[in-house]
């Protein structure tokens, strides 16, 4: 067992977001709050306070690519949240970690794992 992260947790869909939050917490981590929107994604990120971030591509205010950038920026590891959008990510966050949805408590076990292994 690795040492427990602090979870951030950015996905618009609120029930996805539930499991989310109740996966981190059933893995033993934190969870570090939540964001639906880039917007508000942005000001947690900004907060700090948090390991690694579950970042969903599709959030209600658009593409999560200006929060993917925030987050390179500050040095957070993050793991991109899919449902299979249909457009590549941009050429600098094409390399990050993906969680294919449906999320089961193996991916994302292993979503994190492969965070704290890089």
């Amino acid at each position: 067992m690795n040492a427990p992260l602090s979870v951030l947790v950015i996905e618009d869909e609120p029930l996805i977001a539930m499991m989310l939050e109740d996966f981190v917490d059933l893995l033993d981590h934190t969870h570090a709050g939540t964001a639906d929107s880039v917007a508000s994604g942005l000001a947690l990120v900004g907060e700090g306070g948090f390991d690694v971030v579950i970042l969903d591509v599709n959030l209600r205010d658009g593409a999560c690519w200006p929060v993917a950038d925030a987050l390179v920026a500050a040095g957070k590891p993050f793991v991109l949240a899919t449902g299979g959008h249909v457009e590549p990510p941009p050429a600098e966050h094409a390399g990050a970690p993906q969680l294919a949805k449906p999320f089961t408590m193996d991916s994302v076990r292993a979503a994190l794992d492969a965070l704290i292994a890089a």
